[in-house]
């Protein structure tokens, strides 16, 4: 175990042997780091966290900080649990888990660019990139392979489906449905994440499939549950029911096409 003289290690902290902690880093008693984590200098671990293998947090970072929630109190704090081989870089912000009992959850292979946020009870799936001061507020949800530009800011409780990507400086008031792209003050689906389903290995078979069922969900003019009836008959797919179900599913309402 490296760990630089300068740090603070709380006594019931539990790092395993391979982990490096920097200069003026601090983590308290209670948190857990996994074989071969990086804290880099000036990092400050609270004690709910919980944190796999092969993890790099950046200079300043502060994971599993307090909620930044007017109701919390220190004895309603749920834990946040990080998966492996993530990569938080500066100033990176998450805050551990207030209202769920499972807490904040972060997957695995995701890259945190400098300054994100990831408020209390968020769900973030895997290799994900959020970019420079992007922001999840409370319980939002952020399935695989999502791209969050700089200064995204999600509002509480709204989903990101899997392969879409939003714009820089787009507020995201409804969820995102799977393999779009997103854009504007108040988010709008500009088109399909052409780019990030071929780099994701999704076919040309695939992705015409997934055109036609947006096509005839969001420009038939039909009713919404009839379309969603129409496109399970007519494009029975997996990507088919991922977006059906995504649609279904939510609870706040999807964004529309612009």
């Amino acid at each position: 175990m490296s760990i630089h003289p300068t740090a603070i290690i709380g006594s019931g902290a539990q790092l395993h042997p391979s982990a490096q902690v920097g200069a003026y880093s601090i983590i308290e008693s209670g948190a857990v780091i996994g074989p071969s984590c990086v804290i880099e200098s000036c990092v400050r671990i609270y004690g709910t966290t919980h944190m796999g293998r092969d993890n790099r947090i950046g200079h300043g970072a502060t994971i599993g900080a307090e909620p930044q929630d007017l109701e919390y109190r220190p004895e309603l704090s749920k834990p946040l649990t990080i998966g492996d081989f993530n990569h938080f870089k500066e100033g990176v912000n998450i805050s551990h888990g207030i209202k769920t009992a499972r807490g904040t959850r972060i997957g695995d292979h995701n890259f945190l660019m400098a300054y994100t946020h990831v408020g209390h009870d968020c769900i973030i799936g895997d290799r994900n990139i959020f970019a420079n001061t992007a922001i999840l507020a409370g319980h939002a949800e952020v399935e695989d392979q999502v791209f969050l530009s700089g200064q995204t800011a999600v509002h509480q409780f709204c989903r990101i489906g899997t392969v879409s990507m939003i714009a820089g400086v787009t507020g995201v008031p409804q969820d995102v449905p799977p393999f779009v792209i997103a854009d504007g003050h108040r988010a709008k689906i500009v088109g399909l994440n052409l780019a990030g389903l071929r780099r994701n290995g999704y076919t040309q078979t695939q992705r015409n499939t997934i055109k036609a069922v947006y096509r005839l969900i969001f420009r038939s003019g039909l009713p919404r549950a009839e379309a969603l009836a129409r496109v399970k008959r007519d494009y029975p797919s997996p990507q088919t029911w991922q977006i059906v179900r995504f649609i279904e599913s939510s609870r706040r309402g999807v964004i529309s096409f612009a």
